[in-house]
């Protein structure tokens, strides 16, 4: 089922997330003038400057905190729906004269009035977004597609009586949920069905309370009739009760069930009862033929199909629960191409039962040497008897050819993003002037504030995408001036190219396509002087045949504007549409990211960081026997040298280590 990421909750193009906006922009929007708006005419100029003029008359009563606005045109249709963490901080970032992409210029050209709306909360915030953006459909919006989740059937738990309806999205109604099904079309045949067997509402409450005489659904006997009627509800309740057990897996009981009343009905004659009582069970036996999706004659399974291709591996993990198919998974586990498909699936079952519940039946496409040691294991931990198979025949080997299909699929849909991960490290390298395109690229950032809790930080980009396993950090541990981030950068790459050339005197691995341990081309986060102290840093270790690129932000942080600096050449711009600038773009924001999160987890640590803890020597119990005589560290550091030896479990020796550590700093 194709997916495509959702953008409801970013912002214009162009604009900075709520965070940035509170670093970046003031109070008061931008009042000054003679700024080139590089508009195709004067009227495109005049309508940007009304529509900036009307933003910020709106601006002055903008709420300060978290909420959803709407910029809505002179027809009074919405041009756009976003959230902000402070409202007033976000319609400031639209009142700049100069620095939107085109498309935010145009929504604040045709921006006549706008709509503000306070939430408690920033959640509460995204979901009243997302809301509207389903009820409005804004021009400038990107509009949900139907089909980023999987599609259930909700059977509801109502006092006018169940519904039976699908179900897309959060579990926000009362009843019991059935699925994840595959696709929408396998949902509407099973709903078809199962109106005919158990003659359940579909209608929405609205319709249902306003109803004087049956619909047309009772008519063509699609519903039992509850809205006006024509069933009690409580024999109507046991309809849903049947339809619920069907769904949970009690097909052949509910079948059964059914075909007693129908030769109950026949002996005594009732012909019409029978007859409709063997429609029902007609249209159970046709789900159940027709329902791709779910097996027949397997209550619980996890299946397991590899494929391999072009010395990759797929694993396609499919997990049927109650006769139904509740979801599936592609794995792509790292495996040398040499190796069977066996020899690649036994371990990576056994890593994906290490902290995982199986079902009592594990299908596989191969067979594995593993398979009796993972039974006897698995069923010791879990407390029930666990099967490995790998079926030859029968709903089984089905199930499993099914999964085998998925997982071919899935490794052909990955080989194609590698083929343009390919192209474009082919691109970036043509960008930078390289002879050949880069199989491995480090990208680097610093994080800190005013130099403390400084690290450095590293991600890897290769033929594959963001080879997270690769990512390193750097505690900065060399004297640093609080934001030199030159002296920062310096740091970090020697120590990183310090390391790789004693790990370079190791012989080479044989195998020539794993992927290298020294990169071909490095990236830096930063202008000039960063770019400057990078080259230097590198010079001085005598490092060769490393391509150093730096890239800097555009004039107010906009993306597409930025400027790059490369060893022999004048500093330079991509276009604006060249796939190596989205791509960079891409490798300098994952590395943000990495470092700010980092930073963020450093400085959490060194908040509860005990000043003891610095002290050689000293272990926990020790620590602990400090605290328990002194009260706290701060004590401790202020005590006199005769008290500390008093501490239990402290030579002369020890108390002096501690009391120099303390007095020995100024």
């Amino acid at each position: 089922m194709s997916r495509q990421k959702s953008h409801i909750d970013a912002p214009p193009e162009g604009l900075l997330e709520p965070d940035e906006a509170e670093e970046v922009f003031s109070a008061e929007p931008e009042e000054s003038s003679g700024v080139d708006l590089d508009f195709e005419s004067e009227a495109a100029a005049s309508s940007f400057k009304r529509g900036l003029k009307a933003i910020r008359a709106h601006w002055k009563h903008a709420p300060m905190g978290p909420g959803v606005y709407r910029m809505i045109g002179e027809d009074g249709a919405v041009l756009y729906v976003g959230k902000a963490k402070s409202i007033k901080k976000r319609i400031a970032s639209y009142t700049r004269l100069a620095g939107h992409a085109n498309r935010i210029a145009r929504m604040i050209a045709l921006t006549a009035s706008m709509v503000f709306v306070s939430t408690r909360t920033e959640v509460e915030a995204l979901l009243l977004e997302a809301n509207l953006i389903k009820q409005l459909k804004p021009r400038f919006n990107v509009l949900m597609r139907d089909d980023k989740s999987f599609p259930y059937i909700l059977l509801t738990k109502d006092e006018r009586g169940a519904q039976l309806t699908k179900h897309r999205g959060a579990r926000a109604r009362k009843g019991d949920y059935f699925g994840p099904f595959a696709n929408v079309g396998a949902v509407n045949r099973t709903l078809n069905v199962l109106q005919r067997a158990f003659l359940l509402r579909s209608c929405e409450n609205s319709f249902y309370d306003n109803r004087s005489r049956p619909c047309l659904l009772y008519q063509i006997k699609r519903c039992a009739g509850p809205c006006t009627g024509e069933i009690s509800l409580e024999n109507y309740a046991e309809l849903a009760g049947e339809a619920r057990d069907f769904l949970a897996g009690k097909s052949r009981a509910v079948r059964e069930r059914l075909a007693q009343d129908m030769n109950a009905a026949a002996e005594n004659l009732e012909f019409e009862r029978a007859a409709q009582l063997r429609d029902r069970i007609s249209a159970l036996a046709a789900i159940q033929g027709q329902q791709g999706i779910n097996p027949r004659a397997v209550p619980e399974a996890d299946v397991f199909a590899l494929h391999e291709e072009a010395g990759q591996f797929c694993v396609e993990a499919v997990f049927y629960r109650a006769y139904q198919n509740w979801g599936n998974r592609a794995y792509f586990p790292r495996a040398d191409k040499t190796l069977s498909a066996g020899e690649v699936l036994g371990p990576f079952v056994a890593q994906f039962y290490a902290e995982r519940p199986p079902a009592r039946l594990v299908l596989l496409s191969h067979a594995i040497e593993e398979a009796a040691w993972l039974e006897e294991a698995l069923a010791e931990r879990e407390g029930y008897g666990i099967e490995i198979a790998t079926p030859q025949r029968g709903e089984k080997k089905e199930m499993v050819a099914d999964a085998a299909s998925n997982a071919r699929e899935a490794l052909g849909r990955r080989l194609a993003d590698s083929a343009s991960q390919q192209k474009l490290l082919e691109a970036l390298g043509a960008a930078f002037g390289m002879d050949k395109p880069p199989r491995r690229v480090e990208v680097y950032d610093n994080s800190h504030i005013m130099g403390s809790s400084a690290i450095g930080a590293m991600i890897v980009a290769g033929p594959e995408g963001f080879m997270k396993t690769h990512y390193r950090t750097f505690n900065i541990k060399g004297p640093v001036t609080p934001g030199d981030d030159y002296a920062m950068m310096r740091e970090v790459l020697s120590r990183r190219f310090s390391r790789l050339l004693k790990e370079g005197e190791a012989p080479a691995p044989e195998d020539p396509d794993a992927f290298p341990q020294s990169p071909d081309l490095i990236v830096i986060d930063g202008g000039r002087g960063q770019f400057e102290a990078a080259r230097k840093a590198m010079e001085e270790l005598g490092v060769t045949g490393v391509t150093l690129a730096s890239i800097a932000k555009g004039p107010d942080r906009n993306a597409g504007r930025e400027t790059f600096f490369v060893a022999g050449r004048e500093p330079f711009r991509l276009a604006p549409r060249d796939p190596a600038l989205y791509f960079v773009q891409r490798l300098r924001d994952e590395a943000h990211r990495f470092a700010i999160g980092t930073h963020r987890a450093r400085r959490k640590k060194e908040f509860a960081k005990n000043p003891l803890d610095e002290i050689a020597g000293v272990g926990p119990a020790r620590k602990r026997a400090l605290l328990q005589a002194f009260g706290t560290a701060k004590a401790v550091a202020a005590a006199a040298l005769a008290d500390l030896e008093k501490t239990p479990g402290f030579s002369a020796a020890t108390a002096k280590l501690v009391f120099d550590h303390f007095h020995e700093k100024g």
